[in-house]
């Protein structure tokens, strides 16, 4: 298949891409921080520690060159031309974005959401062809639209396929929405306050499947921006009771029929007051894409790799990119008062 170079490799995408590629016969070079290997890697994987922000060091590791490069980490506008300048020798590129870079018609997205009727009504489903917001540098959405931006424009000198990833689960991830509900369970929580009548709908991506993807493009290049989300996209409460299933727990809905009632109270990091989903047409149909994972099928080896996360830990001391993200997602105390209430 030829040479693939893979930035961000240690990553929770990256562990998983890296062994597909291989797997697909591509001759991999994985490059990381730590310059670290994965267990499940197959020996032939070259591992170089590299840092994607030194321009030198990441030309050293294309060195003469490879027939693709993915990159996990690229963001704003800087990263972006780093990679154009490699065109002369990267045959052609898969970059991972976010559905973060939709707006709706009245020009609403995520960094809006949290002002008065500020959160973005999306057509259900999102297809690529929604409006996106304007490239810039103030958020992280204006940033990956502006990777976008400078990528898809510079299609003829390295053709790119940008994938706009929705809520990514699996192992190693820093910010795992299913912490929400494991903690509970671990703590012996056994009642819930759901917010929206436990109906949001905030499309999950498998790193499997965000992976088969990357496998597929890679063989086919192109310049293209695709949705990469699961096949499914559950509710809270059906999130919440796949989790409670794999950890063999019997747990209360406590159902609000609107927002969370207080701060931290019933916000889970899937609540949403309306859907957000996503279409998968576009790579089915340019990619031959078939999704390779479920969300419920996935769910024993995330619930297992945020135990033993948690194992003797502060929760915040493990996951402290979450607490950052999402503040105190375990006021037990302002639950119980609410409950009492």
């Amino acid at each position: 298949m030829g040479r693939a170079v893979v930035i961000g490799a240690t990553g929770q995408i990256g562990r998983v891409a890296v062994g597909a590629l291989a797997r697909d016969g591509w001759e991999v070079t994985a490059v990381s921080r730590s310059g670290g290997r994965d267990e499940g890697w197959a020996g032939d994987v070259r591992a170089v520690r590299a840092d994607r922000s030194d321009d030198g060091a990441l030309a050293a590791v294309v060195g003469d060159g490879c027939d693709v490069l993915v990159d996990m980490v690229a963001y704003g506008q800087e990263h972006a031309r780093q990679l154009i300048s490699l065109a002369g020798r990267v045959g052609s590129a898969v970059v991972i974005s976010s559905v973060s870079v939709y707006e709706d018609d009245r020009g609403r997205n995520f960094d809006t959401q949290e002002e008065p009727d500020g959160f973005p009504e999306y057509p259900v489903p999102i297809t690529e062809d929604q409006r996106v917001v304007a490239p810039g540098e103030a958020s992280y959405s204006t940033r990956k639209a502006a990777l976008e931006r400078e990528l898809l424009d510079a299609g003829d000198l390295l053709p790119t396929t940008l994938l706009r990833a929705g809520a990514i689960h699996g192992p190693h991830c820093l910010t795992p929405r299913e912490l929400y509900f494991v903690k509970r369970h671990l703590d012996g929580r056994r009642r819930r306050v759901l917010a929206f009548g436990g109906r949001s709908r905030f499309h999950p991506a498998s790193v499997h499947n965000i992976a088969e993807l990357i496998r597929l493009a890679a063989a086919r290049p192109g310049t293209r921006a695709l949705n990469a989300v699961d096949p499914d996209a559950p509710t809270v409460t059906a999130i919440a009771a796949a989790i409670d299933a794999v950890m063999g727990v019997e747990a209360e809905n406590v159902l609000v029929d609107g927002p969370a009632p207080a701060p931290t109270v019933g916000d889970t990091p899937w609540s949403v007051p309306v859907p957000v989903v996503c279409d998968m047409s576009a790579a089915e149909r340019e990619l031959g894409y078939r999704a390779v994972a479920r969300y419920a099928e996935t769910l024993p080896d995330t619930v297992a790799w945020i135990e033993g996360r948690l194992s003797g830990r502060d929760w915040r001391e493990a996951y402290p990119k979450m607490f950052q993200t999402y503040g105190d997602l375990f006021d037990y105390a302002a639950e119980d008062a609410w409950l009492a209430r």
